[in-house]
This record gives C-alpha cells, sequence and structure tokens, in this order.
C-alpha cells in the first residue's frame, strides 16, 4: 500500500477542487484527507490506488479549476479509516490564488427560472462552478468565514447540500437560499419600497424611463432603457458625460444579433464565464438613438451574467439596457448602500451582502480578429501571468501610471495584475489603490517588497506613492519608462527576449524628460534604446492643447491663414489664435509632445469631426469610425528624415484634401493610413539595424482597428514577424504588468 502527500498550487480554492479530491479519492478507494494550506491545497492518500489518483489528479480537473504545480511525494502509510475534507490551516505561503468571480452556471440559471425549485427567482444563486469569489473574499484560506458571506449562516437544507460529497455545492462557500442568503430592496430617493418582488419593481421602473441604480456582485451600475433617448440623455446630464459612449448589457445572444456585427470569437468571448464587455461593431440595423454612442461605428456590449440580470430581464419588455458604472469617470464605483441611494439615480435596487473588493467590468476589443484587453478585471482579476523569462528572486509591487490604473504583485515567476482601479490623481481613486493593495496582499500572503517598480513620471501620485511605500517597506524604488512597461507586457505576451516596438499613445514620460507617445523602441526586457520617433510637436498650453486639439493643430500647421478656416473651434475666436502665436514665439508655457494621439486628435479638429475632448480619447475614436466607411482611396506621402516621421506635412496633406472637396471619410481614413506607413517604415528601418525579426504595436493607439491593420500588413509585407498584445492591454491597463516584469527579469 502506497501513502502520497500531494501539494497542488494554482486556482484551486474557490472552485470545487476539495470536493473533487473527495470524489476521485472516494471512486479509487482510498483513505486520506485534503485541507487548503493558506494559498495552498494539500492531499493525502493512503491505497493501492494512489499512484492512478495522482495521474488523474491535474486530467479531470472542475471547469474553473487550474493546477499550475504538483508537487508529489511518498509519505509513512498512517492507515486513515476514511477520506475526509478536514479544516483548514494558514500554514503555508505558495502562489496559489483564488479564483475570478464567475458568471451563473446553466444549472444555476435553470433553479431561478423553474417555479419548483426552492431556488425560484433568488437573485444570488451559486454553487462551487459560478458566482463570486474574488469580490467576496477578505483573506484565504477561501472559507466561508473569510468572505463577506460569513453573515448569513447556511439553513439546514442548504447545510446538506454543503455536506453531501456528490453535491455540487458540496463545500460551496458562496451557495446559499432564499431563507438563508442576501436579499434585495429597492429604494426611491432614502425611502424603502414596501414590494414583494424589488427586482420586478425595478424592471417597472426602466420600463418608465427612470434611472435605476443596480448593485450588484462587484460594484454598481445605472441603468436605463438603451432605447429611450430622454432618459440616455438625462443620465448624461447627471452625470456629466456629455459624449462618452454607455456600454449596454443585453438579455440574450438572438437580440443581441439585431443591432451588432459579430464574430465567432466574439461571440465565444461574449457568452464565455468571464462575460466581458465586448466593443462591436454595429450593424445595418442597428436602431438605437444616437445619445447612446454618438459620433462611432461601434458599441460596447456585455451579456447578464448573475442570476439578478437574468431575472431583471425576464421580468422586462425590454432587451437591452445601457449599464454603466455608477461613478465619476476615473473615481471607484460607488459599493456602499448609504452612498448608493443618495446618488444621481432616483431609484436603487440594492442588497445587503457587503462586495469586499470593487471589480469593474471587463472590456475587450478584437482587431483583425485578434483579441486585446482595454480593461482586464471582473471575471480575469485575480488570475496571474506567467512571467516568460528567467526570474529573480524579488517580490515585486508595481504601481502602474497615472490614468487607468492597475497595480500588479509578481512573486517567483507569477505576476497578479489588480483589477481597474482608474485615475490616480483622484483622491478617493488613490485611497482606493492604497485598499486594494492591502486586499491584495492578504489574499496573495505577500506582506513584504523588496522593490516598489513606477512609472519615471517624477509628479505622478504613483510616483509619489511608490517612494512612501519603499519606506514602509524598506524597498527599493525603480521607475520604469512607460513606453517601455508597455513593450515589455507585449513581449511577455509571446514569450520573445527582444523586439522592435513600435509605442503609439496619448503620452508618456521620456527618459529626456519630454512627452513621449509616438515611438520606435528596442527592447530586451531589462533595457530599451529610443531608434525613432514622431516628429515633436509644440503643444500651446500644454494640456489645453489634448482637451482643446485645435490648439494642438494650430502649433503643428504654423499657418495664420489656414489655422483661421478653425476660427469657431477656438473658445475665443481669433483673439485665441493670435495670442497662440505669441504664445508660440514667446516659447511661454508650449510644451513638445511625439504624441501620436495628439496627431490624431488634430486630424479630427481638421476634417471637423471632434474639436473638444471630453472623455479619454474622444477625438481619435471619433476619426477612426469616420474613416471607417471611407468609400474612396486617397494617398497622402510619408516623409522620414533623421529617424522621425514628419506628421506636419501629413497634417497639412490632411487639411488640403479636405479644403479641396474631398470627403472626410476618405481623408481620415488615408491621414491614418498615412501615420501607420510612417510608424511600420521607421520600425522597419530599426529592425533592418539591429537584425531583429519580431516587430511589435502597443499604445492606446492599437485598439485602432484600421491602423493596427495597416501596420501589420506593412511589416508582414516586408517579410518581418508582426506581433500584438492577445492576452494584455495595448493600453495603460499592463503598464503595471510590463513595470513588474522589468523589475523580475534576470
Amino acid at each position: 500500500m502506497k501513502a502520497l502527500k500531494i501539494l497542488t498550487e494554482g486556482i484551486v480554492q474557490g472552485v470545487g477542487f476539495r470536493p473533487y479530491v473527495y470524489r476521485l479519492a472516494a471512486d479509487l478507494n482510498l483513505k486520506g484527507y485534503v485541507r487548503n494550506l493558506g494559498n495552498v491545497v494539500e492531499i493525502t492518500v493512503e491505497g493501492e490506488n494512489a499512484l492512478d489518483f495522482a495521474k488523474r489528479l491535474p486530467l479531470e480537473l472542475p471547469p474553473i479549476a487550474k493546477i499550475d504545480s504538483m508537487k508529489v511525494s511518498e509519505v509513512e502509510v498512517e492507515n486513515y479509516s476514511d477520506f475526509e475534507i478536514i479544516e483548514s490551516e494558514d500554514s503555508y505561503s505558495g502562489v496559489s490564488v483564488i479564483p475570478p468571480d464567475i458568471a451563473i452556471c446553466d444549472r444555476c440559471l435553470e433553479e431561478i427560472r423553474d417555479p419548483n425549485d426552492r431556488r425560484y427567482k433568488y437573485p444570488f444563486n451559486a454553487c462551487t462552478d459560478c458566482g463570486p469569489r474574488f469580490t467576496v473574499i477578505e483573506s484565504v484560506p477561501y472559507d466561508r468565514i473569510r468572505t463577506s458571506m460569513e453573515e448569513f449562516p447556511l439553513c439546514e437544507n442548504c447545510l446538506s447540500e454543503y455536506g453531501q460529497p456528490l453535491d455540487r455545492r458540496y463545500h460551496g462557500e458562496a451557495i446559499c437560499c432564499g431563507d438563508c442568503g442576501p436579499q434585495m430592496a429597492i429604494y426611491k430617493g432614502n425611502e424603502k419600497l414596501n414590494v414583494e418582488n424589488p427586482i420586478k419593481k425595478g424592471a417597472e421602473i426602466l420600463s418608465d424611463g427612470e434611472i435605476l441604480a443596480i448593485k450588484g456582485i462587484g460594484g454598481t451600475h445605472l441603468a436605463v432603457d438603451a432605447y429611450n433617448d430622454e432618459a440616455i440623455n438625462e443620465l448624461r446630464k447627471r452625470l456629466n458625460r456629455p459624449s462618452q459612449a454607455f456600454a449596454v448589457m443585453c438579455k440574450d445572444l438572438e437580440s443581441l444579433k439585431k443591432y451588432a456585427q459579430l464574430s465567432k470569437r466574439e461571440i465565444e468571448t461574449l457568452t464565455s464565464n468571464k462575460r466581458p464587455i465586448v466593443i462591436l461593431k454595429k450593424n445595418e440595423n442597428y436602431n438605437f438613438p444616437e445619445s447612446l454612442s454618438p459620433g462611432l461605428h461601434n458599441i460596447g456590449v456585455m451579456l447578464p451574467y448573475s442570476p439578478m440580470h437574468y431575472l431583471l430581464f425576464d421580468e422586462s419588455n425590454i432587451d437591452t439596457l445601457v449599464m454603466t458604472s455608477a461613478n465619476i469617470p476615473g473615481e471607484p464605483m460607488v459599493i456602499d448602500n448609504a452612498e448608493i441611494i443618495t446618488g444621481v439615480n432616483e431609484y436603487s435596487l440594492i442588497h445587503n451582502r457587503k462586495i469586499l473588493n470593487r471589480c469593474d467590468d471587463s472590456v475587450i476589443r478584437f482587431r483583425n480578429d485578434e483579441l486585446s484587453f482595454i480593461r482586464r478585471s471582473r471575471g480575469y482579476t485575480p488570475e496571474p501571468y506567467t512571467i516568460s523569462y528567467e526570474t529573480n528572486d524579488l517580490d515585486v509591487l508595481a504601481l502602474g501610471p497615472e490614468l487607468d490604473v492597475t497595480f500588479s504583485i509578481a512573486k517567483g515567476n507569477k505576476a497578479y495584475p489588480s483589477q481597474h482601479i482608474g485615475n490616480a490623481n483622484k483622491s478617493k481613486t488613490l485611497e482606493f489603490l492604497k485598499t486594494a493593495i492591502s486586499n491584495m496582499e492578504r489574499i496573495l500572503k505577500i506582506n513584504e517588497f523588496d522593490v516598489i517598480a513606477c512609472d519615471m513620471h517624477p509628479h505622478f501620485f504613483t510616483t509619489r506613492l511608490a517612494h512612501e511605500l519603499s519606506q514602509k517597506y524598506g524597498a527599493e524604488v525603480l521607475p520604469v519608462q512607460h513606453h517601455h512597461a508597455h513593450s515589455a507586457a507585449l513581449a511577455n505576451d509571446h514569450g520573445i527576449d527582444e523586439l522592435i516596438s513600435i509605442a503609439a499613445d496619448g503620452v508618456g514620460y521620456g527618459s529626456d524628460s519630454t512627452s513621449w507617445g509616438g515611438e520606435i523602441l528596442y527592447t530586451d526586457i531589462n533595457s530599451f534604446e529610443r531608434m525613432g520617433n514622431l516628429e515633436p510637436q509644440l503643444m500651446p498650453g500644454g494640456d489645453a492643447a489634448t482637451k482643446y486639439p485645435v490648439r494642438m493643430l494650430a502649433g503643428i500647421l504654423k499657418d495664420d491663414e489656414l489655422i483661421k478656416k478653425y476660427a469657431d473651434y477656438f473658445r475665443y475666436g481669433e483673439i485665441e489664435i493670435k495670442n497662440i502665436k505669441k504664445q508660440i514665439e514667446a516659447g511661454i508655457n508650449v510644451g513638445v509632445s511625439t504624441s501620436t494621439g495628439r496627431v490624431l486628435d488634430s486630424m479630427a479638429v481638421a476634417l471637423e469631426i471632434c474639436h473638444e475632448r471630453t472623455y479619454e480619447g474622444e477625438c481619435s475614436m471619433k476619426l477612426e469610425s469616420a474613416a471607417y466607411y471611407s468609400t474612396k482611396k486617397l494617398e497622402i506621402p510619408v516623409i522620414i528624415e533623421n529617424n522621425q516621421l514628419n506628421t506636419t506635412e501629413i497634417l497639412r496633406e490632411v487639411v488640403r484634401l479636405y479644403q479641396s472637396g474631398e470627403k472626410k471619410a476618405d481623408v481620415a481614413s488615408a491621414g491614418q493610413i498615412a501615420v501607420a506607413n510612417g510608424l511600420s517604415e521607421l520600425a522597419i528601418q530599426a529592425s533592418d539595424k539591429k537584425n531583429i525579426a519580431d516587430i511589435g504595436a502597443t499604445g492606446g493607439v492599437f485598439y485602432n482597428e484600421a491602423i493596427t491593420d495597416q501596420v501589420k500588413n506593412c511589416i508582414e509585407k516586408n517579410g518581418f514577424n508582426f506581433i500584438q498584445h492577445t492576452n494584455t492591454c495595448a493600453g495603460d491597463g499592463s503598464v503595471s504588468l510590463g513595470q513588474s516584469i522589468v523589475a523580475k527579469k534576470m
């Protein structure tokens, strides 16, 4: 008779792993035990079939379980009388992690729709295959007493299921029912409404055109009828969000097909148990008000992922609802009931389960059928990335940039990015960042760091926080250049040691203390070399040229007669134009930038597509959408001198073509392609110099499908291998990951 001890690391807590181990041991007639040990699951088995157990264990896992490491050792036979799930201990610090929140499974969905089931219409139904995990956990090991479900003791029926080895709720820590679990309530202002079915009442409120706050699994949404123009505009007014597109939730795939184009991969992603928002192209039958997604050719859509969402649609005659985060843009989501009911909404559908870890919806976009995260959060956090390189022994905390922040914790060869945090230049978000770091430390059982990595920008709040934390932990501060971090995350996606990277975005602090954003970099992960860039352009008024891109256009064109054609877009007309000229001549408050984003913004205003940025990326996104409808191919020549792309001449040609009567869609397309061609040519020249075959594309500009496609075609046509983000964010959401990789690579 053999006895084995097995230590497993990976996603092995909160996924029905211990019940699975129990059933497998019973099937093989083995004795022993299984238990959680902090971040690791320990298994001891005795019997003739112990070796068969070790072989089968990683092959028949529950749906959301994953074993990253399995250490098997032979031990003394103890002659156990049975096989048991025994009490957890907190004695081992491995690199396992609990799973993310998972969308409701088919069996749980059937139950809430079955009038004969005891969980009929119960909005918190869950089992070991689905439901909340990350958002309800306080610390590990993952047991009910260390989650927000501790406040809801199991009733006799649930306790019976919890104790039945063949039941899918066996040791399911988030299980509950209407007799013992959380409950919904609906409020009008501060007044609780006395209704039998709060969800049904919520559906009626939405049908009446009202704004309803809905507290969900990891945060709160503001919802309105997506077909109701008046309700959408009222929501915009209350949020002070005049133009940014709202994401929607559609009740099912068939309804979604009525108004959006869908590829096979987009369908697979939408219907996965992660349930992210996916950015989809509108189809010819799209019939929502223009106010829903103004000026864009696409729309962000998700399918229901919680029992409550399904029940809301079941009670409603509306197939699509606006579902936008209930917070000021860039600030953390509202999660406290007292704050929810006093928000911009008149009505609130809330519950009494605490959200311990905020987690915003994930957002994904496909370009040339390749996935890229815009935001990696719910459904994915806190799943780690494996660092593809030989790593040092340092424990690293990386704090990211300042906007669209995530942080990452790296230990061993794993990096754990956080959920979406937001804009750290807002005080509430900075506090959320600090809290989220503490929460992740508890979950990962890490309380000391050797290195705090941060952006190179000296005035970012995250940089200041890095120096504060370095004092707390006695850790080294490691500044990592913004586009270097982007490039490291991209390289790690593909496991390559060096590449030429096209880093194109709005802004990143350069190693020469100027504003970068159109860069050709060589990187071997540890370091980088700048090999080319866009022409440095003046930014009259600094950040004002970002908000009002006509100022940027004036700085680029430097032509009084041309710029007067856009006098209406200057807030103070010709007086402002004269002042900008004086400002440039005197060099007072005039920034300099190689940003690709600022060039694209300037095109947007030159083509009278967008003249004011009210949200991040607005002008460039509307430029892409205008270009999407192009029907005529125009060519704009590309000039490269001294490893710089001449963007002045590109903008001059954009203005000339438009003023000569060409359609703005056609000129927009030609302008984008010219920038893409120029960046590609710079990268090819750098690759030839370094004799490197891999050329990558990173930065927020590469959410633009047309630019990405054109760069890909140019690179591959010239015999190089094109690399793009396939499992990370092209934008700033993966900068912290890149920082941690730079800090960890040997």
